[in-house]
């Protein structure tokens, strides 16, 4: 065979070498691509089936929803909400949190809020229920506690199941000043929910040395206090 062809053969095998590389690429672009979409689409649902399924200040007694998801897990953690009065930490809630991943996507409901994202780049879908004014000088700390059994969820094409038995506790406190901490991580989506909520500052601490940081809001002026515990009972099951 002359020059000519084999530089043609070699020319050849180096353009199908190209071709398929560049298919690989474009398929694996195009796979990331649906699926990151499918994520996206899978946390906007999480997000709205855990604020219709889990209200609870609105709920008392037996109340049961559903997630749903296309790929992820759903799971409980620890966490807890302080409330601080006149400098001395008051009362502690373990409030527990439902937290919602599938990659890179979060979904997470804390102390009544519901928080989408992660990191910075999260923000609320559902405040948490604490309501005060300092002209009436009251402030009202709904703390949603979950008070889960053991127990998740996660794969493929999962429909989970939550259900609730809601029970209220009103806590009288006193006047005082007062703070109130949520240990989160996602900090800067509940900072801004509490200054929304009327807390005059915000900052970080771990108040309770677990190695988990609470967000600290402090409310302005002398107030009339109420914690009130939303015991939820909350059971996630396979539905």
């Amino acid at each position: 065979m002359s020059d000519r062809g084999q530089s043609s053969v070699v020319g050849v095998a180096l353009l199908l070498g190209a071709t398929v590389v560049a298919l690989g690429v474009l398929t694996a672009s195009v796979g990331a691509l649906v699926d990151g979409h499918a994520a996206r689409a899978d946390a906007d649902r999480v997000a709205a089936d855990m604020e219709d399924a889990l209200r609870p200040v609105e709920t008392t007694g037996h109340r049961t929803g559903e997630v749903r998801f296309t790929e992820g897990s759903l799971h409980t953690e620890a966490r807890d909400l302080h409330v601080i009065k006149d400098g001395t930490l008051e009362r502690t809630v373990p409030v527990g949190a439902l937290v919602f991943e599938r990659g890179d996507r979060r979904v997470r409901s804390v102390a009544g809020a519901v928080v989408r994202g992660r990191d910075d780049n999260a923000w609320t879908v559902d405040q948490p229920p604490i309501v005060g004014s300092e002209a009436t000088e009251v402030l009202v700390v709904g703390a949603a506690r979950l008070n889960a059994s053991d127990g998740g969820v996660g794969g493929r094409q999962v429909s989970a199941e939550l259900a609730t038995n809601v029970s209220h506790e009103r806590i009288t406190l006193g006047r005082g000043t007062y703070r109130v901490a949520i240990e989160t991580t996602v900090p800067a989506a509940i900072e801004r929910a509490l200054k929304e909520q009327g807390a005059s500052s915000v900052y970080r601490s771990d108040i309770d040395g677990d190695g988990l940081s609470s967000v600290v809001a402090e409310f302005p002026g002398v107030r009339r206090g109420y914690l009130v515990v939303h015991d939820m009972r909350l059971e996630v099951k396979d539905g």
